[in-house]
């Protein structure tokens, strides 16, 4: 990073990057479906994510009118529901807001917590504004703000949406960092003028040897450290 001590703001993205969304949607279709294997679940989670994907990107293409994640989880459980041959209406109903209860990576609170005392701090989803807060809840994610690309009516890596969180900070986009586990998501960060830090989790989006961010750790402890000791 060129100069670490220029930020003053940091921006987290949430799903996969402060939450483990993979594996809670796998702990929630696994209790939807008790008696399922682990191909199903599988399979079920595959799907899931796939039309997730596919409904982004098409309301980002201009294809569907926007609609929140609330909407697009609903339709993805009913899929998984039909692939599994699940019936019962409430199963079907809770997995649906299966997204507001991921849980977080094990050192998330904590980072969260000693970062919001150097810096604002702020979370960037496409996660809709009642989901957001909801999944923020019950992950025990404290902010000094949560955003949600609801508000603009896109998709991240749709600009507005990251234009949402540099009119938020209130300062040049040079002194705001966008901390993800997605590749895509930094890029797009990146192209706004965005400062970026890449974060390993598992199932993410690793850069390429293309890719120029200012920085990358392993750890999301490692990140809070070279911020607050610079």
């Amino acid at each position: 990073m060129a100069d670490i001590r220029d930020i003053e703001v940091v921006v987290f993205d949430v799903l996969g990057t402060l939450v483990d969304e993979p594996g809670g949607l796998r702990t929630a279709i696994r209790d939807a479906i008790p008696a399922s294997g682990d191909a199903l679940v599988d399979e079920s989670l595959s799907l899931w994510q796939r039309h997730r994907e596919r409904e982004e990107r098409r309301i980002g293409q201009g294809q569907r009118p926007y609609a929140g994640t609330e909407t697009i989880d609903a339709e993805a459980a009913r899929r998984v529901a039909d692939h599994a041959r699940l019936t019962d209406p409430a199963a079907i109903a809770r997995l649906a807001t299966a997204s507001q209860r991921l849980p977080p990576w094990d050192d998330s609170v904590a980072a969260l917590d000693r970062l919001a005392r150097h810096f604002a701090v702020l979370g960037l989803s496409n996660a809709g504004r009642t989901a957001l807060l909801r999944l923020s809840a019950h992950a025990g994610l404290r902010w000094h703000q949560a955003l949600s690309a609801e508000t603009v009516l896109a998709y991240k890596p749709a600009p507005e949406v990251y234009q949402l969180a540099i009119d938020a900070a209130g300062c040049p986009p040079e002194r705001v960092l966008m901390v993800a586990a997605h590749a895509w998501d930094l890029r797009a960060a990146r192209a706004r003028g965005m400062r970026t830090a890449y974060v390993r989790r598992p199932g993410g989006d690793p850069p390429t040897s293309s890719d120029d961010f200012d920085r990358r750790f392993d750890r999301l402890g490692d990140l809070v450290t070279a911020l607050t000791t610079t």
